[in-house]
């Protein structure tokens, strides 16, 4: 009971960390290109996790978790954000935010595939029906539809439900943050080389919440979240917790409206609304 309790508290903390991710990315890709933003906040965010882990003198992974390591950076480092930064130049982050109610589908499915879980039959049934109800949203041509856009989010999904399925069946054996530091460290090369690449000519022009949106999703979408999201994932169950991330549109559109001043359509909510209730019932079954 214990267990299961710290599993999904934890899972909620990075939830609600998530949440503002979007809408900072979407702020921040108005002053930094997609390649630049995606780098940077890798980078950022490595040279934090390489701190963390020379403090406290932590071991070096083994040779045999390289490639798991290597699915993590892919999926969550360099996909997710990538991806999402390059859909947001083409959607509302209102209407990407919706788009998470797959998350728990993907990362259930891929718990299946690389974490050996065994969800009930009733689970499948309304986790499906959560994202068919997503799925529909986006076919209605609601809130700002662009096929892009879509087709990318969906994309970024897939890798983002690769990603965390792969780092808590691994942060059962190294912990949380220490998954998604020697993820970021494995990436830096490359994400340091990509930042050199793309930085911007001039930096006069860049707004104040360009660069906030920038720290937010280097410090805590891209590191202080995934200590409490693969802690609870490893703990609580990759299915079970996994289901936590269809309370982040509700978050999430509240900050898209509040902080942004986007439209939030009657359609986003009651999508929003219908999917929750599936995920209350596929969290029984898991």
């Amino acid at each position: 009971m214990h267990s299961s309790a710290s599993g999904w508290g934890n899972g909620l903390l990075g939830v609600i960390i998530f949440s503002g991710s979007l809408p900072a990315t979407r702020v921040a890709v108005g002053g930094f290109s997609a390649l630049f933003l995606t780098s940077a906040r890798a980078v950022i965010a490595a040279l934090i996790g390489a701190a963390v882990l020379a403090v406290l003198r932590q071991a070096r992974p083994q040779r045999g978790d390289l490639a798991s390591l290597s699915i993590v950076a892919i999926g969550v480092v360099v996909g997710f954000p990538l991806l999402t930064a390059l859909a947001l130049q083409h959607i509302t982050s209102a209407r990407s935010i919706v788009f998470i109610g797959l998350l728990p589908l993907s990362t259930a499915i891929f718990g299946v595939l690389r974490g050996g879980e065994r969800p009930r039959p009733l689970f499948w049934l309304f986790a499906g029906l959560g994202s068919a109800t997503v799925a529909g949203f986006a076919l209605t041509g609601d809130g700002a539809a662009s096929l892009e856009g879509d087709l990318l989010m969906v994309a970024a999904i897939v890798l983002c439900g690769l990603g965390y399925a792969e780092g808590a069946a691994l942060s059962r054996r190294l912990g949380g943050w220490q998954v998604i530091s020697w993820a970021l460290l494995l990436a830096l090369p490359l994400m340091l080389v990509l930042a050199v690449l793309t930085w911007p000519p001039v930096w006069s022009g860049i707004s104040v919440p360009a660069w906030i949106g920038l720290a937010y999703v280097s410090v805590f979408s891209m590191f202080v979240g995934f200590i409490f999201w693969y802690r609870g994932l490893a703990i609580g169950g990759i299915a079970r917790v996994g289901q936590l991330q269809q309370l982040q549109p509700f978050f999430g559109l509240a900050l898209a409206g509040l902080l942004l001043g986007e439209p939030v359509a009657a359609s986003m909510i009651a999508a929003t609304a219908i999917v929750v209730a599936c995920v209350f019932f596929a969290r029984r079954f898991a």
